[in-house]
């Protein structure tokens, strides 16, 4: 179902390049919709399902149903009370965020104002994609998976529809396109949340919300709902680091050159395909049942459901790092290079995906590494190394920006989440928590010789082809890049298969 939404997002990016380009009004969308998703990390997937889900995890196991469900009505009245005041907050402040996340803005009214405008539509965003977070929460700690997983795909879809349709109609009427794509955005939403309500009331896990103050007081003082606030605080601060850091790189991009916002999101949005599918994806399976190890004293338990989800990242992230950084611009090419893409454009967005790729392996280990703290309920120490990353990637700016420009800003991201990624690792090895399995040395070197042999065949297909000059063949230029790729997994699970690692008992153990 993750690979379902990486797939519709993808081609959600491909029409939105090929309609829009990259241009000052596509910066002004980016930035409004990176608002509300910011807010959303805050009260959504970010701090609260950090301390949600362990916290759900940990009555069901210790409390039973009852109580459980109890919890599970306060904390749903509580968060959509401050949903409500957040979302009224952020529609009358929207020119103040804007402000605070692209100053640079101010050079060009039409974009500063086009970007307000849609911040002020899209806020509410947040308020549907929080209670989204919510609902995937219980589903997931009872064990179903497939429908979270699967709401990305609806909001791609609308947006899909909004670009090929809306776009059109609206440049029909003489408003600007790219408003259409807010509009998709919130439909979206609405999309996302319906779904899973279906699901929750056939399971009896649908939250009753307490709509009169007395509810909101009531739900307050629930222990349950008191344990979750207590570590959201330290969750809040650990997001918050982490979007203070994308709060500065929007705001350096905003003062780079036109399209550099646009550059890095259509890079960002690539590099979270692989993100996704093995970071995300792992992370949203392991954490309850990390939790519920934890819950029940099972320390052997956690630590191999940790070894477990380290060794597939490593044999699956390996590779997408390698391909990252040698293939960066054939990527790019075959998937973005129409229509209002430029080949300057190509060129930007490539250097910014190599960037990423360089800290691909530290981008995809945090997802699964700081489910094994939130399901200690420890919070702090994943939010103190955030703090030092912070910092120690605004030095790395200011190193690399000046000589990189925006992809200094991508490689800043990459370098600093694998020192994360390390800090993390030696903390849960350091209290004995992860005690890693024989045999890591003969993978890891099993892993890197697959690595080097596909780095060797990529080099070549990247210099043998044309990539950027096939813009008018399309078709040919997607054909030819199916069989590299077909031909990548081949060379690189077949030289894994020969050294001796066996893929199947790997994903089944």
């Amino acid at each position: 179902m993750t690979l379902a939404s990486r797939v519709t997002g993808l081609v959600r990016d491909l029409l939105m390049a090929a309609t829009f380009g990259a241009t000052a009004m596509t910066d002004a969308f980016n930035v409004a919709f990176r608002i509300p998703n910011l807010f959303r990390r805050l009260f959504g997937e970010g701090a609260f399902s950090a301390a949600f889900v362990p916290a759900l995890a940990h009555s069901k196991e210790k409390n039973g149903e009852a109580a459980t469900l109890a919890m599970i009505d306060s904390v749903a009245t509580v968060l959509a009370w401050t949903l409500l005041l957040t979302c009224a907050l952020g529609v009358v402040g929207a020119p103040v965020l804007v402000w605070a996340l692209a100053s640079g803005f101010k050079q060009d009214p039409r974009a500063f104002d086009a970007a307000v405008l849609m911040t002020r539509w899209m806020f509410p965003y947040i308020g549907f994609m929080s209670m989204v977070a919510l609902c995937a929460g219980i589903l997931n700690t009872w064990k179903r998976f497939a429908v979270p997983a699967a709401t990305p795909v609806l909001l791609n879809l609308a947006m899909i529809a909004a670009a090929w349709f809306g776009a059109p109609w609206f440049a029909a009427r003489g408003i600007e396109p790219i408003y259409a794509m807010a509009g998709g955005v919130m439909v979206g939403g609405i999309l996302q949340l319906g779904v899973q309500i279906p699901v929750l009331r056939k399971l009896g896990l649908l939250p009753r919300i307490g709509l009169r103050w007395r509810s909101l007081r009531s739900a307050w003082a629930d222990p349950g709902m008191r344990g979750v606030a207590r570590m959201m605080l330290p969750a809040l601060l650990g997001v918050g680091v982490a979007h203070i850091s994308i709060l500065i790189n929007t705001q350096i991009a905003s003062y780079l050159a036109p399209g550099s916002v646009t550059w890095l999101g259509y890079a960002d949005r690539l590099m979270e395909f692989p993100t996704a599918m093995l970071g995300v994806a792992l992370g949203v399976v392991l954490m309850p049942q990390l939790a519920a190890a934890r819950a029940a004293g099972d320390s052997d338990r956690y630590s191999a459901m940790l070894d477990w989800g380290l060794r597939l990242v490593v044999v699956l992230a390996v590779p997408c790092s390698l391909a990252l950084l040698v293939f960066a611009q054939p990527l790019v090419a075959t998937l973005f290079h129409h229509g209002a893409f430029k080949d300057s454009d190509v060129t930007q967005v490539s250097l910014a995906l190599a960037g990423y790729g360089a800290g691909l392996l530290g981008l995809v280990s945090i997802k699964v590494l700081a489910p094994g703290f939130y399901a200690s309920q420890d919070i702090r120490t994943p939010v103190r190394i955030a703090v030092a990353v912070l910092v120690i990637t605004q030095l790395l700016n200011i190193a690399l920006v000046p000589l990189l420009r925006h992809a200094g800003l991508a490689l800043s991201i990459g370098l600093g989440a694998l020192v994360n990624a390390l800090w993390l690792l030696l903390s849960l090895c350091k209290r004995g928590s992860y005690r890693p399995a024989p045999g890591w040395w003969r993978f890891a070197l099993q892993v890197i010789a697959a690595s080097a042999l596909l780095a060797v065949f990529l080099l070549w297909a990247a210099a043998s082809v044309p990539w950027l000059a096939m813009q008018a063949q399309g078709g040919v230029r997607a054909g030819l890049m199916g069989l590299v790729l077909l031909a990548s997994a081949a060379i690189y699970f077949g030289a894994l298969w020969a050294a001796g690692v066996k893929l199947r008992q790997l994903v089944l153990r």
